[in-house]
């Protein structure tokens, strides 16, 4: 029942600016009525709006008062995606009918909002006592034909039930999108009996699109027997209805989704032409792209081939800081495949040190303290070699003063291992001044590290993009991958979790990253993949114009071992729907390409085939200000799968360097085109615009940890494992 809220009420004519569906800004004189509370949507308020002379529309907005709970915008702004891709895909066409039409929305507005097309037509409970035989079979094949239509674009509707379904004699409406999910993400827990199937009910497993045929079934029961069934598997009184023997024999009512037939199968047997097997496509702007990829993987793996022994970016015979492969390797199969184990920088500078043939990592065997390395490796900061020397230890107090640790008289294991945990160790090569630096122990106490630098000009968002992954990684996001986090000094850790994280997390925008005389790292952390020997992993966020310049500040690239490239879409994009926020944000188009990728790319070494042997990626940040692009929503909209799945990997990274190819300049895939191995991801850190120093919905970054589990991979740092227990 829909409760009006009594101190609402209709006001004078206004102005409504929003978006169409095309992301064309638009304004209306408006007139609203009251707003009402709707069942099954809680915190969200629906009215009539009537646009300029006489236009009824119906609006659903998310009041302030409802923006407390973070999930009620996720769902409004889920809700938009879905309405926006519907549109987009079938708006033109006779059929599309079978859906509520979106008007325009507006998610960046105080009171996020979207507007649809008035809805016609009676809901079935209200009509089904009045509708003929003819009239049933007919909503039956054209409910058939939405999921079909829901399926093309990967969409579950998961709200088809009596009430929600309209029938004005000709067509039928489905509902407004409002808990539709992706196919194959986790379903959440939706919906009642019979109309919503035992798996969506419990939220068990992965959204199929044949839910929504278990909610079709349970209609054309409905609708032909007049009465709902128990919605625990096939009616006991089914084989009495002639009319639904297809249904029946189909498998339709069947318990478990696996069982059911497809949309496709069941317009089969219903005789229900099938609109998208006849229609003439319009070409696809992003198959040129998509071309472009698969024949630059294949000019990559020739190069790759063609190399003679000890050239290529794994062989463990060459001096090159990054590893070739043995000469029997035939170049990657894919660009992220994992890769054998890796000698200490040092042997990769200097010579020397075969690596273990043994691909899996020795398990942990506990020890008192840590013990020192083998052998020495190499200081992330000045490049040059550092042996573990306990003369060297420090602690660091809060005024940043460097104290002597004397552990010689420490004869307590826990004790000893403790402090160490904290402490610092000295690089010997270490200069005066902002040169001083120091490590911590961890680092030079565990496996092989793993250094990860952030490339983009200032404002490309890195800060957020770090602050977002390490925020994800602080909420056990790494755990379904089997790896398991700790800090690799736990004050610093600290101090980056309160200074960065949080704020970001509070929504407050965070200060660009200030310019340095010498490159340090902003945090690290130890990550472990299941028992085996725990390996450090730091991250570098330089400033925009240290990366920018070809300087002594950035030399600690030449023995950096992975890349994150941090692509920002209002520099890159040909997109007119961009100029308003370039405008207002003093960031004009570059088809040059970053200053940063450039500097960068022309500094690192090269192997003897031209190509960059150290793993890299391109984030296409800000991806939230094109996400309603096909390319772009069809992966932004998902959450990250709980598995390392390959072939999604390579998906995404076709769809991304097509989306860039088609609306960017050659000059912005320059990182793929010059690394051996490079993926691409659309990513989110914030989620929207700031406005003044703030986010006005809150942070909510998207889909961050996908760049770095990319390179986990491509570093051997990922298990190719099934979730844990319990994390499906």
């Amino acid at each position: 029942m829909i409760e009006t809220d009594a101190a609402q009420r209709p006001g004078p004519q206004e102005e409504l600016e929003f978006f169409t569906y095309m992301e064309e800004p638009i304004r209306f004189a408006v007139r609203y009525g009251e707003d009402r509370r709707l069942p099954g949507r809680p915190g969200v308020l629906a009215r009539e709006v009537t646009l300029s002379a006489g236009w009824p529309v119906l609006q659903f907005r998310l009041p302030l008062s409802a923006q407390g709970d973070p999930r009620g915008y996720g769902m409004l702004e889920r809700e938009v995606s879905a309405a926006v891709a519907l549109e987009r895909r079938y708006g033109a066409e006779k059929f599309g009918e079978v859906f509520t039409r979106v008007i325009g929305f507006d998610l960046e507005c105080a009171e996020p909002f979207v507007l649809y097309r008035m809805p016609g037509g009676t809901p079935l409970a209200e009509c089904r006592d009045r509708l003929g035989g003819d009239e049933q079979q007919h909503i039956i094949a054209q409910l058939a034909l939405a999921v079909r239509l829901l399926d093309e674009v990967e969409l579950v509707h998961r709200a088809i039930a009596p009430d929600t379904v309209r029938w004005d004699g000709t067509h039928v409406r489905l509902c407004e999108p409002y808990a539709a999910l992706r196919t194959g993400e986790a379903r959440e827990a939706f919906g009642a009996a019979p109309w919503a199937s035992p798996e969506q009910r419990a939220g068990r497993g992965a959204a199929d699109t044949r839910d929504d045929l278990w909610s079709v079934a349970r209609l054309g029961y409905y609708l032909l027997s007049g009465h709902p069934d128990r919605g625990e598997g096939p009616p006991e009184d089914l084989g009495d209805y002639r009319r639904l023997a297809a249904l029946e024999h189909s498998g339709l009512f069947a318990a478990e989704a696996a069982a059911r037939p497809t949309p496709v199968e069941l317009m089969r047997l219903l005789h229900v032409p099938d609109p998208l097997a006849t229609a003439v496509g319009t070409a696809d702007p992003l198959s040129r792209g998509r071309a472009e990829y698969d024949a630059q993987l294949a000019r990559k793996r020739e190069v790759l081939r063609g190399q003679r022994p000890g050239e290529g970016p794994f062989h463990s015979g060459s001096r090159n800081p990054y590893e070739p492969p043995p000469a029997s390797y035939e170049g990657p199969r894919n660009p992220y495949d994992l890769v054998p184990p890796r000698r200490s920088l040092r042997d990769r500078f200097f010579g020397g040190g075969d690596p273990d043939p043994t691909p899996t990592p020795p398990p942990i065997t506990p020890e008192p303290s840590p013990p020192p390395p083998t052998r020495g490796r190499m200081c992330p900061h000045c490049l040059l070699p550092i042996e573990y020397d306990e003369s060297l230890l420090v602690t660091i107090d809060a005024k940043g003063n460097r104290i002597p640790l004397d552990l010689s008289g420490e004869h307590r294991p826990a004790h000893r291992q403790d402090a160490l945990r904290k402490a610092y160790h000295l690089c010997p090569h270490a200069g005066a001044g902002d040169e001083a630096h120091e490590l911590p122990v961890p680092y030079l106490t565990n496996g092989e590290p793993l250094s990860i630098a952030l490339v983009g000009s200032s404002s490309v968002g890195k800060t957020h993009l770090l602050a977002a992954i390490l925020g994800e990684v602080e909420l056990g996001g790494l755990e379904p991958y089997g790896l398991k986090c700790l800090p690799l000094n736990p004050e610093a850790h600290r101090t980056f979790l309160r200074e960065r994280v949080q704020s970001l997390q509070q929504g407050r925008q965070l200060g660009r990253t200030g310019q340095q005389t010498f490159a340090r790292f902003a945090d690290g952390l130890l990550v472990s993949a299941r028992g085996a020997l725990p390996r450090p992993v730091v991250f570098f966020d330089l400033a925009g114009e240290d990366l920018a310049q070809d300087g002594e500040v950035a030399r600690f690239l030449m023995g950096v071992d992975a890349f994150v490239f941090v692509l920002d879409p209002l520099r890159a994009l040909r997109m007119p729907s961009l100029d308003p926020v370039r405008e207002q944000n003093g960031l004009p188009r570059r088809d040059l390409g970053d200053e940063a990728f450039t500097t960068v790319l022309n500094r690192i070494p090269r192997q003897s085939g031209g190509l960059v042997g150290a793993p890299a990626t391109i984030a296409v940040n800000k991806s939230d200000l094109v996400r309603f692009e096909p390319a772009v929503d069809r992966w932004l909209g998902r959450a990250l799968p709980p598995r390392l799945d390959r072939e999604a990997l390579r998906a995404e990274s076709r769809d991304a360097y097509a989306f860039l190819a088609h609306h960017a300049s050659p000059a912005w895939l320059k990182p793929f085109d010059d690394c051996a191995r490079c993926t691409l991801h659309f990513v989110a850190a914030t989620g929207g615009q700031a406005k003044g120093d703030r986010f006005p919905h809150g942070a909510r970054s998207r889909r961050v940890l996908a760049p770095l589990l990319s390179i986990f991979a491509m570093c051997g740092l990922l298990p190719e494992a099934e979730p844990s227990e319990g994390r499906a």
